[in-house]
């Protein structure tokens, strides 16, 4: 049986904050606001993995308490994925999009791509991520925010 589930995230770009996406740091002079981290491509992988599983979202596992301020997301899909290897599932692929005006995220595609094959424990051919501008449109397009969309499956 072959499962998704599809996620999405989205958060303020605020100064004095690292940039990270899909795990890797980014030079940027701004960062995702957020209670963790804030890396939008991970937690719209978690929300898709979590779906994909029927187990709820990633603010039901990861709310917003003391013991998640400022975790790396890469702590938050590593036990994300011993959720879904508790129910038996393994996972197929996982295919994303981020929605930034800028930085240029192509030279770090592959960084991220090899960063989160190792977390998901997947080979490199199962993960995608794909980087879009909004042509200068919306929160996005204005440098407001960055967004994420991701699409899993899982097999049991």
């Amino acid at each position: 049986m072959i499962r998704f589930g599809i996620g999405y995230d989205v958060h303020k770009l605020a100064p004095n904050r690292k940039l990270i996406l899909g795990g890797v740091e980014i030079e940027h002079p701004l960062g995702l606001e957020a209670h963790s981290d804030g890396d939008v491509l991970i937690h719209a992988i978690i929300d898709a993995l979590l779906g994909a599983a029927t187990l709820g979202d990633i603010g039901q596992h990861f709310p917003m308490t003391p013991e998640f301020k400022n975790i790396s997301s890469v702590e938050l899909l590593k036990k994300t994925c011993e959720l879904i290897a508790a129910k038996n599932y393994s996972i197929v692929n996982v295919d994303s999009i981020i929605v930034a005006q800028k930085p240029k995220l192509a030279p770090h595609i592959l960084k991220m791509r090899e960063r989160l094959a190792q977390v998901l424990q997947i080979e490199l051919d199962a993960v995608s991520v794909k980087a879009k501008t909004e042509e200068g449109l919306g929160f996005t397009g204005n440098e407001l925010g960055i967004a994420s969309y991701a699409v899993a499956a899982l097999e049991k």
